[in-house]
This record gives C-alpha cells, sequence and structure tokens, in this order.
C-alpha cells in the first residue's frame, strides 16, 4: 500500500495577506491552522506541518512531524525532507481549499509524475508528486505559470498533470474570494468576523 505525505507549508511572507484590523501573526496562525486541519482530516494520509514560523508547531496535533524550513526554502528542498511514497504540499494561505482537490491530486499520479492544482490568478495552491521528485523538476509555486514552467522541465509533456484550480490569500483583496458557502476554515472565519 502506497504511504503519502500532505504537507502544509506556512511562511511568514504569507502574513501579509491579513486585512486591515487583524494581526498578521493571528491571521497566519489562522489560514496554516485551517489548512493543516483539513489535511489531518484527509483518510490514508499522515499530516506535516512544514514551516519557517516556529511558534506554528502549536497548532499540530499530537505525534504530527513539523519540519523547519528557512522562509526562501524551495518546493524541491521541502519534497526532499519528506518520507513516503507519494506526496502533497499544499500552502497554507488557501485556508478554504476542498479537501476533493487532494484526492484529484493524488488521483492525477496514476498517469502523471507531478500534479498542481493552479491558482486562479497565476501561481500554484498544491503539488502532488511521487518520492523522490524526478531530477527533472524544480517547482516553483509562485511563478505566473506553474504548470507551463514544469511542462517545460519535463522530458515528455504528459509528465505534468492540472486538476482544477482554486484560489490563495496573498493579498488583503483576496479575502474576498473565500467560499462562506464551504465548510471548514473555522479559524479563518472568526478571526475575519472581528474585523
Amino acid at each position: 500500500m502506497l504511504t503519502r505525505v500532505a504537507a502544509v507549508v506556512a511562511r511568514r511572507s504569507m502574513a501579509q495577506a491579513a486585512p486591515e484590523g487583524i494581526d498578521p501573526g493571528e491571521f497566519l496562525t489562522a489560514i496554516a491552522e485551517d489548512t493543516y486541519e483539513m489535511l489531518a482530516g484527509l483518510e490514508l494520509v499522515t499530516p506535516v506541518l512544514v514551516t519557517s514560523v516556529p511558534e506554528l508547531e502549536e497548532i499540530v496535533w499530537p505525534g504530527t512531524e513539523v519540519v523547519l524550513i528557512d522562509e526562501g526554502e524551495s518546493i524541491r528542498d521541502i519534497l526532499a525532507r519528506l518520507t513516503g511514497d507519494q506526496a502533497v504540499v499544499v500552502n497554507a494561505d488557501a485556508p478554504d481549499l476542498p479537501p476533493l482537490l487532494i484526492g484529484k491530486l493524488f488521483r492525477e499520479l496514476g498517469r502523471a509524475r507531478i500534479t498542481l492544482c493552479p491558482c486562479e490568478y497565476g501561481g500554484a495552491v498544491a503539488l502532488a508528486c511521487d518520492l523522490p521528485l524526478p531530477d527533472w523538476a524544480d517547482p516553483d509555486l509562485d511563478c505566473d505559470d506553474p504548470v507551463s514552467h514544469l511542462r517545460a522541465q519535463a522530458p515528455g509533456r504528459r509528465m505534468v498533470a492540472a486538476t482544477p484550480g482554486w484560489h490563495r490569500l496573498r493579498t488583503p483583496a483576496d479575502i474576498q474570494r473565500l467560499d462562506p458557502g464551504l465548510e471548514g476554515w473555522d479559524n479563518t472565519r472568526i478571526l475575519l468576523s472581528k474585523e
């Protein structure tokens, strides 16, 4: 049976999306905790917190692995520190990401080496791959078009697949993209209600 790891990547810079009147540190904690809890609730997946903010360790369940990184550490370096047969890395700035999209990422690995959930306005929300990451791949989830970027690196175009996209909270204006009709993202919802 495949061992799958799901890593939420929380970087200090993600706090800059906090709307006016919301403490950036509290905002980062809320979005990271919501994204982590979604991943931790998945079956047959082991959650991991990957962060450049040591204080975030308190959001995870007991026994969860925490990997401390430098703020600018690459996705390639992060994946090299994960153990398992397959991994998904999810940016913590997607607190309302539906779990179904994580399942789609893993399912696409049946026909591709790397799968991406693109962001609706550039970049990517998440990436899944078999471990270790192929030598030819150097993913950048913040570049404008990460799918084309990776396909240009791949020996064959079909080695990189994409699932339906989602959104990330990279600026205060992106808060409007959150879907109030979706379940989950309770910590972010509560924090924003104090605005």
